[in-house]
């Protein structure tokens, strides 16, 4: 996702959007990422050496060439103090359930490990989100704690090496 493309999400000009990224952003979309676009375009302006680590858009082809965006994910930011990246995510309803997040959460954190070196990866997860819950312990992600976020309250903390170590992923 690029400034420009974050900067449309924020106004709601979906056609910009849509034109920047190549495949149609449905109106839904648009909506639902206004404010995930406004705290992450700050972070890029403020620092465009994280744009790498943030955005990016999962987008499908139809058998006819349509394209459209589906979701989209990347980590909160830079990888920490520690060498960990945390990874977000989120896919329109109509898709979930599909494979196509755990196959972008994989390839995401395969370029993190080829491109940056990154082995450990943190999630954040609501104790009430079964399909995430079940999306991260695929991938050998282990509860490491907790934390109250401002926004969507509880979450458990999870950790996971990478490559995965269970399940052969």
């Amino acid at each position: 996702m690029n400034l420009a493309f974050m900067r449309a999400l924020v106004t709601g000009d979906e056609e910009t959007a849509s034109r920047e990224l190549g495949a149609d952003v449905g109106d839904t979309m648009t909506d639902d990422l206004a404010d995930f676009a406004r705290y992450r375009l700050a972070q890029m302006e403020a620092d465009p050496s994280v744009q790498q680590w943030l955005g990016r858009a999962m987008v499908i082809t139809e058998p006819d060439g349509r394209r459209h965006a589906i979701g989209t994910l990347g980590f909160h930011g830079a990888p920490d103090e520690r060498g960990r990246a945390e990874v977000g995510y989120r896919i329109e309803p109509e898709y979930r359930r599909q494979g196509y997040t755990s196959e972008a959460v994989r390839a995401l954190f395969d370029w993190a490990a080829r491109e940056h070196g990154i082995s450990r990866f943190v999630a954040s997860v609501s104790p009430t989100n079964e399909a995430s819950l079940g999306l991260i312990r695929g991938f050998g992600f282990s509860q490491v704690g907790e934390q109250m976020d401002e926004i969507d309250g509880l979450e458990y903390v999870f950790e996971a090496p990478w490559p995965p170590r269970a399940r052969g992923l």
